[in-house]
């Protein structure tokens, strides 16, 4: 009898020891959409730093950036039971539920480039600061364009978090700054390519004199840009693109757009997984950090200090 109770009280002291036999902390990273070159980044970055700290790091996402897909992707992770989940949630309310659940469960939430409206949600907040991003893309449009004519934008969905913020600090620069712009407002694309091209090109039929163009994501500024090439626009229809994919590297380079606000997702990736290592660890962790965004234009793509910021499709 008492070396069973020895023995089971060596395996309750391993246990405790190795985190449930592993020893490694186990970290999932829920992308806003699998596949985008923004947040493959973010993965190659996580990934990185999880190999250097030792963590085991799963990485989810949903096919469209969406919450009704990714919600069932969180309520999986949660019942698998990491000990952090990083995470860009795809809408500030709907993504609540679902993370509340997994608080819940204990484990440890780091929010990577997206956020939720409430403030109890996630240890550290780990995002670019799209307002400032928003007044740059402003000036760099306004510059394009000899500061005056008509400007649109295109965005993915109100209630996206960082987007809502690009578009604030666009708004706010054209207004304090810029009173010869025409704003003519912003129209969503649902982070679709093929819905944004159709809503440059019904823009261009509306104001054939439309100057200026801000995609604020990725798949906007690939949508826009080939409305603008079909249109037979280039070079009249100037256009700032938000994140810096291969497809916008290229659309920089044949002139489809003027200037690119690049993004560090990688950075994101590495700071969240730091982050969630502290969280479980119990040791300090930074409940808010903004990361830079890089000016990318034809002048200065080529340059090293640029060609580290582009994004990867892969690591």
């Amino acid at each position: 009898m008492r070396k069973a109770l020895a023995a089971g009280t060596l395996l309750l002291f391993l246990a405790a020891c190795s985190g449930g036999g592993s020893g490694q902390i186990k970290v999932t990273l829920v992308q806003g959409l699998a596949g985008e070159e923004f947040y493959e980044t973010m993965a190659c970055g996580a990934k990185a730093k999880a190999k250097e700290l030792g963590v085991q790091l799963d990485v989810q996402g949903p096919q469209k950036f969406d919450p009704t897909l990714q919600t069932p992707i969180v309520n999986s992770v949660t019942a698998s039971k990491p000990d952090a989940m990083l995470i860009a949630p795809t809408d500030v309310k709907a993504m609540i539920a679902p993370l509340t659940q997994a608080k819940q469960q204990g484990i440890k939430i780091i929010l990577v480039d997206t956020v939720v409206d409430d403030p109890s949600i996630g240890l550290s907040r780990i995002s670019t600061d799209n307002e400032k991003g928003g007044a740059a893309a402003a000036k760099a449009l306004a510059e394009q364009i000899g500061d005056k004519g008509k400007a649109l934008v295109i965005s993915t969905d109100p209630g996206v978090s960082t987007v809502d913020a690009r578009i604030k600090g666009f708004e706010q620069e054209i207004k304090a700054s810029h009173p010869n712009i025409s704003y003519v407002g912003v129209q969503y694309s649902h982070n679709d390519v093929g819905e944004a091209s159709r809503i440059v090109n019904a823009a261009l039929a509306k104001d054939p004199d439309l100057a200026g163009v801000f995609a604020t994501n990725l798949n906007s500024a690939t949508g826009a840009g080939t409305a603008l090439q079909q249109a037979g626009k280039l070079g009249q229809v100037k256009m700032v693109g938000f994140d810096a994919g291969p497809a916008q590297v290229k659309q920089l380079k044949d002139g489809v757009v003027q200037a690119l606000i690049a993004q560090l997702p990688g950075d994101i990736g590495a700071k969240g997984v730091e982050q969630a290592v502290n969280a479980v660890k119990g040791q300090q962790v930074t409940p808010s950090i903004p990361t830079d965004a890089t000016i990318v234009t034809k002048d200065n793509v080529d340059k090293p200090e640029v060609q580290k910021v582009l994004y990867k499709a892969g690591c």
